[in-house]
């Protein structure tokens, strides 16, 4: 859900896209393909630049690397660059997606179509003189730090993979509280990066500054850490975790008994599912997490964005329609080539009983779900979309945090705040808080809408009323009495 978690699960599932930002300023090379080119993809109300920056080597070979600077991703690899009688094709192939377009006559302006995931959208390249600057991010700790700072490496035996990360100490003699970050979905490095924010380096920082040592880790094929995200499930993920507590207690300077974990998205998943298996968590927070079925989580997500986006509620119906034909396969069909073709078969038939003018309002997102088969199809889709995290929150029994922004689009608050409550409350769990903060969206910053399209456009990382409410519940529940 991840955060992500950077758009609705609904786009996040079935429309994984990178896209581009328009800028125009040089003087006109008509011939060269050499330099800065930047525009600008929208898609479902989404908006994520990208920039090209294409060399010619000197034995006339052109590389090139892609930029997307809303996402806070630099220098990703283009596999191939061909240019020839004014066609240019550039493949990337970590995000499976191609440009194709040609130079025009102004010989600043590349008019082509990006495709990804089953997709096929316009897109207009501009030249530029001048790299796109780095997003404002007024939160983000610059060093050197008041605490210690160590990369770290440990190992999840039973998985057979090693995980990287950082951990954060404060400078004072001690044995300290400590608190384990763990993600939302999608692959995410150690510091949640997402739409040019770095939450977690944030919310480290924070923490580590008021006396809590923070252990924030990138996932499984992530980063340094090894094995193979597209195999793994919560219930892995849950395991890394557990992982991760065993490496806190061999450390000094940890206080082996004020051990806790912090999950954002489907980190609040996660983190009860590792709570109820090891009697060494001491408490955790909930940031954004569920108490509903993904399945509910997904209808209600695709209905809140939408509606945000101006949506009609007929164009809403019909995009609930396609996602429960689709989830009905996904949940009753093990076969992932026969579930392929009845996805595909449904997504036609629905298309095909479409008068016209609705068919080109949802064409494009079912075309993507077409495009994303595999995603659907996979361990970690097919576990999300039927669990219920309900039982293994009556089985919590260490002091609960559980907090959702009131504009939170991703996960509505008031319906998973209600079932977090009601199954802590059935398992007889007292030591909870439960609460929704004003104005936040899914990423805790201080928001207009809630809309996904607005993460990269704040300048907050993470709301300071959120950021003090942690740290604050975390030192009262780890108090010496």
């Amino acid at each position: 859900m991840k955060s992500p978690e950077l758009i609705t699960k609904w786009i996040i599932v079935f429309l994984t896209i990178f896209t581009v930002a328009a800028f125009n300023d040089s003087p006109a090379r008509p011939t060269d393909i050499e330099g800065i080119w930047q525009g600008t993809l929208k898609v479902s109300g989404i908006e994520l630049r990208i920039v090209f920056n294409i060399s010619l080597r000197p034995d006339g070979v052109y590389t090139a690397t892609m930029d997307s600077p809303d996402q806070g991703a630099k220098g990703i690899p283009v596999d191939s660059v061909t240019y020839k009688d004014g066609k240019l094709r550039l493949e990337v192939k970590v995000v499976q997606g191609f440009y194709e377009g040609r130079l025009q006559a102004d010989g600043d302006t590349i008019q082509g179509q990006w495709q990804q995931s089953g997709l096929n959208l316009p897109l207009e390249l501009k030249r530029s003189d001048k790299p796109i600057p780095p997003p404002k991010r007024p939160q983000e700790p610059k060093k050197p730090y008041p605490y210690l700072e160590e990369e770290v490496v440990y190992e999840n035996s039973k998985a057979k993979i090693k995980l990287a990360g950082t951990l954060t100490l404060p400078k004072q003699e001690g044995s300290f509280p400590a608190a384990l970050l763990i993600t939302g979905s999608g692959a995410q490095d150690r510091n949640e990066t997402v739409m040019g924010h770095r939450p977690f380096l944030v919310l480290a920082d924070y923490l580590t500054r008021r006396g809590i040592a923070v252990l924030r880790v990138d996932d499984r094929g992530v980063g340094g850490s090894t094995g193979d995200i597209s195999k793994a499930t919560s219930e892995d993920f849950a395991q890394d975790v557990l992982a991760g507590i065993e490496y806190l207690k061999s450390r000094k300077e940890i206080n082996p008994g004020q051990i806790g974990l912090i999950g954002h998205s489907e980190g609040g998943i996660i983190a009860p599912m590792a709570a109820v298996k090891s009697s060494d968590v001491a408490f955790i927070v909930l940031m954004a997490g569920t108490g509903l079925t993904g399945e509910e989580i997904l209808y209600l997500q695709a209905a809140l964005i939408a509606r945000a986006a101006g949506a009609t509620e007929e164009t809403i119906a019909l995009n609930r329609k396609g996602q429960e034909q689709i989830f009905t396969i996904v949940k009753q069909e093990s076969d992932d080539q026969i579930a392929e073709k009845k996805i595909e078969k449904k997504i036609n038939e629905l298309l095909a009983e479409l008068p016209e003018e609705q068919k080109k309002a949802i064409e494009t997102v079912l075309e993507a779900q077409k495009g994303q088969m595999k995603r659907v199809l996979s361990p970690w889709f097919r576990f999300f979309v039927t669990y219920d995290p309900k039982p293994a929150l009556m089985k919590v029994k260490c002091p609960v945090l559980a907090l959702n922004g009131q504009k939170d689009l991703q996960v509505p608050p008031q319906e998973n705040l209600r079932a977090i409550e009601q199954a802590l409350t059935a398992g007889g769990n007292k030591r909870f808080t439960i609460k929704e903060l004003p104005d936040l969206n899914h990423l805790f910053q201080t928001a207009r809408t809630g809309s996904p399209t607005e993460y990269s456009k704040i300048e907050e990382t993470m709301s300071p009323t959120a950021l003090k409410l942690i740290a604050d519940w975390i030192l009262k529940q780890t108090e010496k009495r």
